[in-house]
């Protein structure tokens, strides 16, 4: 099997992109990060979701994004319950990028050609990195940059995610056995991973269970 490298934040829109990374027949190889977000149990989620999806390893890279705060996430900043004008507070500075990039190196001492990321770019709160012209601009970067680019076969960026609905999500998540009550969204989830119910992430998640006609599986505090 072919391998892939995708990106497991342990929210729905990750754990959609594993199980579409392993219909079109890659052995998953997922990737997590710990960057000092306000709360660790999306990746406990994370660990639930690469365990239920059996994919062919799983990795939590640590980065210390706290250290240089700028977020809602990552800094003392109160976590808005709507996104309000421009780009939201609770945007992590150069996230995107810097996980794509650990993923990029991992990519290469795997051998795998082919990176999948979860990014949105219809029902999303208006980061500039989930934009497609970010995908772009990284994939360049990306066979620019390495050995695999100069040498091999190239790096392709996989964004399957990008023009679908959060409720085209869902669908597609549930045609292809997500268990979505095992992820977690919320930007100020608890420690058992229950969610606020409030914020943009709850607001987005919750709207897309509701368009879909699906069952909301998330677990409220």
């Amino acid at each position: 099997m072919k391998k892939a490298v995708v990106l497991l934040s342990g929210g729905m829109d990750s754990a959609a992109v594993v199980a579409m990374a392993r219909e079109q027949g890659f052995a998953v190889h997922a990737l997590s990060v710990r960057y000092g977000q306000r709360h660790t149990s999306e990746l406990d989620a994370a660990a639930a979701v690469a365990s239920a999806l059996g994919v062919a390893a799983h990795k939590t890279v640590n980065i210390d994004l706290r250290s240089i705060g700028g977020s809602a996430l990552t800094d003392d900043i109160d976590v808005p319950e709507a996104g309000g004008e421009g780009i939201p507070v609770t945007y992590v500075p150069a996230r995107n990028t810097i996980m794509l990039s650990v993923a990029l190196g991992w990519a290469e001492v795997l051998g795998a050609n082919d990176i999948f990321c979860g990014v949105n770019a219809v029902d999303y709160s208006g980061y500039p990195d989930c934009r497609p012209e970010f995908i772009q601009a990284f994939q360049t970067l990306a066979n620019l940059a390495t050995k695999a680019g100069v040498e091999g076969a190239g790096i392709q960026v996989h964004a399957p995610l990008q023009f679908l609905s959060k409720a085209d999500i869902v669908r597609e998540g549930v045609r292809l056995g997500v268990d979505f009550g095992l992820t977690v969204s919320c930007y100020n989830a608890d420690d058992q991973g229950r969610a606020c119910g409030h914020c943009d992430a709850c607001r987005l998640r919750a709207q897309g269970f509701k368009e879909a006609g699906v069952p909301d599986p998330t677990h409220y505090a």
